[in-house]
């Protein structure tokens, strides 16, 4: 504890007494939050604690109320490592170890709050859900992942403090815990510091640091209200190319939101040859495309407020079951490609695609004997091979189309 306080203390008078000379930036908050002396803001860490106090830090100089008992603006709570980094399962044989959600309010006595969120941990030196194949103990800075949707809720925190915003509260939140299964966003689900009955919706920002005009930006949880299509639509005046999904439940925080019967919409940039690799680096994020995102949802939190509070609805995706596989090909799918098949946005060394000569830009559009027009169909023919498996995968390659073998 003594070394925690140690780091608010220090972040604290950083914030206050160099705050003239320290330019408050999108970029310069990505670039703190990614930088080597966090050591990749691993769940319970000095550096993820440093990185709280920063956002707290933030909190406190934009003048953003503390909520029910906090300590400062930190929820915290406890939790276990699990036995390996495949398993589910905790390690009863070793203490708990404490982590924090960073969460202040603008407090605008109206009926009903927006949650904009976005996680604040990150991988350390790699030792658990690392992509890198040396497996060297490199610091892993996650400029992209999630120090950019930090920024973006930062940006925010100032914004949304202007009068044309005062119909709604805002909780402006950083959790903890993401990278290790949705520990904070859950706990905070499961223990809420305000009536999430009185909770309009909630934005979650998860990888918004590497816009591309031509890819687009993907918005996730489109279904889970009957008002979100035509308010992004009415909100997108600068017409950005926009890739959308209806489903509620996702690898990121909104999903602990969603199955408290809240409206959420996850932002996303897409996937890259950095993710959860030590090459994911302040210089290489998008800062222009942060704003960009920021803008449009701004715009759509100022048309949401001439709504009544938004109609919550289940999303058509939770009645399919997701196929289970045990085994990969080894690449980063492109999550905003939305032509047939399944493009590579990244190659894993040293995994069976890589291995098959396939490249990123490559575009499977089959697997075994299954025709691949996109994610879910790619999934359900994974299910089909286990480890050892021999398989023909077709490939498309700008005009040319090639099969391949790969082995599990």
């Amino acid at each position: 504890m003594k070394r925690f306080t140690l780091a608010i203390i220090l972040t604290l008078n950083f914030a206050i007494l160099f705050g003239q000379e320290f330019t408050i930036s999108v970029k310069n908050d990505v670039e703190y939050l990614s930088s080597d002396q966090l050591e990749g803001r691993e769940t319970g860490t000095a550096g993820a604690a440093l990185a709280a106090g920063y956002i707290a830090a933030r909190f406190h100089l934009l003048n953003l109320k503390k909520v029910g008992d906090q300590f400062f603006y930190f929820q915290e709570f406890s939790y276990r490592p699990r036995i390996n980094p495949h398993s589910t399962k905790t390690d009863t044989s070793k203490p708990a170890k404490t982590a924090r959600n960073v969460m202040g309010l603008i407090d605008n006595g109206a009926e009903n709050t927006i949650i904009i969120g976005a996680h604040y941990d990150h991988l350390g030196h790699g030792e658990e859900g690392s992509l890198h194949a040396a497996k060297d103990g490199q610091i892993h800075n996650g400029a992209d992942d999630n120090a950019s949707g930090v920024a973006l809720v930062l940006k925010l925190s100032d914004e949304l403090r202007k009068e044309k915003y005062n119909k709604s509260n805002y909780l402006l939140m950083a959790f903890s815990g993401e990278e290790k299964g949705l520990l904070g966003s859950n706990y905070f689900a499961k223990n809420p510091v305000i009536d999430l009955n009185k909770v309009n919706y909630m934005l979650n920002f998860d990888m918004v640091g590497r816009y591309d005009a031509d890819k687009g930006l993907a918005i996730n949880g489109v279904g889970t209200a009957e008002e979100w299509n035509e308010l992004i639509e009415k909100s997108n005046t600068g017409k950005i190319k926009l890739i959308t999904s209806e489903s509620g439940i996702g690898p990121s925080d909104h999903t602990s939101f969603y199955l408290q019967d809240i409206p959420v919409l996850h932002f996303f940039t897409g996937q890259h040859e950095d993710y959860h690799k030590p090459s994911d680096d302040a210089d290489k994020v998008n800062y222009e495309g942060i704003e960009v995102v920021g803008g449009l949802v701004e715009s759509i939190i100022q048309n949401s407020l001439e709504l009544d509070k938004l109609t919550f609805q289940k999303t058509k995706e939770e009645k399919n079951s997701t196929p289970r596989f045990t085994v990969t090909l080894g690449v980063m799918p492109d999550y905003l490609y939305d032509g047939d098949g399944m493009r590579i946005d990244g190659i894993i060394e040293d995994r069976p695609a890589q291995k098959a000569g396939l490249k990123k830009g490559d575009v499977i559009t089959q697997l075994g004997d299954i025709k691949v027009d996109g994610m879910q169909s790619y999934m359900e023919a994974l299910s089909k091979f286990k480890k050892g498996d021999k398989a023909k995968v077709k490939v498309k390659r700008g005009e040319e189309t090639f099969e391949e073998e790969v082995q599990f």
